[in-house]
């Protein structure tokens, strides 16, 4: 009987530690993160893959459906969070997402569009994990097992 008392007394213990840490939880301590979705990023976000089967391998096809297809070699403007393909401070090439690099594992799912790669006309951005916001034409990438992303904007210049 007296073991059983320990235990009830250790378990409502236990209880009324986790309810405190949970009653503590304060909401402004979650990250946030800006919103960058804009109609280019939707469009984007609608690209799908062909999956094809050679031999005993997949093969995964970009397919761009027509809302993207009519921003092939427009020049768009872009807002993103960076994501550095190298380390350093200034970079030339990097990938950029709707979302900051520690949240970068949902790209590509659920509404959350694929990252793009960004090809700097001149010169570098400086590595920031504020978003930013780029111009410069879209272009699709043919053969995107030899690159890093199948959709890629070049000659892109930094606008803030």
């Amino acid at each position: 009987m007296r073991h059983y008392i320990v235990t009830l007394l250790l378990l409502s213990g236990l209880v009324g530690i986790a309810n405190a840490q949970i009653g503590n939880f304060n909401e402004a301590q979650i990250p946030d993160h800006t919103p960058m979705m804009n109609s280019t990023w939707e469009a984007i976000d609608k690209m799908m893959y062909k999956v094809t089967t050679e031999g005993n391998k997949k093969v995964y096809t970009p397919a761009y459906p027509e809302p993207l297809k009519k921003l092939e070699n427009t020049v768009v403007e872009l807002p993103g969070y960076m994501v550095p393909l190298k380390s350093g401070r200034h970079h030339d090439t990097y990938m950029l997402s709707v979302l900051p690099i520690t949240q970068c594992q949902f790209c590509g799912t659920n509404g959350i569009p694929p990252m793009v790669e960004i090809f700097m006309k001149k010169g570098t951005v400086k590595f920031t994990d504020e978003p930013i916001k780029i111009k410069g034409k879209m272009v699709f990438n043919p053969e995107p097992l030899k690159g890093n992303a199948e959709i890629q904007i070049v000659n892109a210049e930094l606008m803030n």
